[in-house]
């Protein structure tokens, strides 16, 4: 459709919600909100009466690798058409008015769409033109809206910014990525018995400079270097390095004294 080839193999992932753009205006825009979804394991999107119909070649240039989600796309003339196949519906919307209709949040909104694919139920998000958003009537259509907890002076988003969102929200509910990770590459996080041996190797040679010896001072001289090795991870290369210092500032002290 496109002479376009290449990008990233991309496929669905699962039971995935479907991104509907309602009335989008900018083909650079569908571009770059299929690159949002990628990034966030979405893969269906569909255009509702797209401005400048569609395909346009100007998506695939922003679209940076995501061009299977391009070539998947579904275009339909009304929000009804688009919606017809889904059991659930929801749609973002800044500035809610004389609307009475459960909000969520955009970390809420990707709970209830994962509870509801968990299920075997089609789910699908709704955004709104760039200008204007979502009108009235296309809210009608949806089981809940979604709004994000921005700064209140100023939440201005684009629309891929908007879907990056909510994909990353989605992405969230199943990621077991640790919320804190030491990156130890090629060594390792010390063992109790290799920090014990460097402790060994830093006092005899504390004693043996003098700096230990306040004999009534040294216990507690001892527990703070103790406290200081042992309160983070400290690694077994970090362990070598600092045994060489030990040893060279040793070696450089005893050939002064000679």
């Amino acid at each position: 459709m496109t002479g376009k080839d290449g990008g990233a193999p991309l496929e669905p992932i699962g039971n995935s919600p479907v991104v509907i753009l309602v009335r989008p205006q900018m083909a650079e825009n569908i571009g770059t909100t299929a690159r949002a979804m990628a990034n966030g394991g979405l893969f269906h999107l569909r255009l509702v009466a797209p401005r400048d119909g569609w395909p346009q070649d100007r998506a695939w240039r922003t679209a940076s690798g995501a061009d299977r989600i391009l070539e998947a796309i579904e275009v339909f003339d009304t929000v009804d058409d688009a919606v017809a196949d889904l059991h659930h519906v929801y749609a973002t919307c800044p500035r809610p008015r004389h609307i009475v209709k459960q909000v969520l949040t955009a970390r809420g909104g990707a709970a209830e769409l994962r509870a509801a694919t968990r299920r075997g139920l089609r789910v699908g998000l709704l955004f709104g033109p760039e200008r204007t958003g979502l009108d009235n009537e296309d809210m009608a259509r949806a089981d809940g809206l979604i709004r994000y907890p921005l700064n209140p002076g100023f939440m201005s988003l684009n629309l891929a910014q908007a879907v990056m969102v909510m994909a990353y929200e989605w992405w969230l509910t199943e990621d077991e990525t640790p919320s804190r990770e030491l990156m130890t590459n090629e060594t390792h996080v010390a063992t109790k018995g290799e920090l014990e041996n460097f402790m060994r190797h830093l006092l005899a040679e504390l004693d043996e400079c003098g700096f230990l010896r306040n004999e009534q001072k040294k216990p507690g001289m001892v527990r703070n270097l103790r406290h200081f090795f042992t309160r983070g991870e400290v690694t077994e290369q970090e362990l070598r390095t600092l045994h060489g210092v030990v040893t060279e500032l040793s070696h450089g002290r005893k050939i002064r004294q000679g």
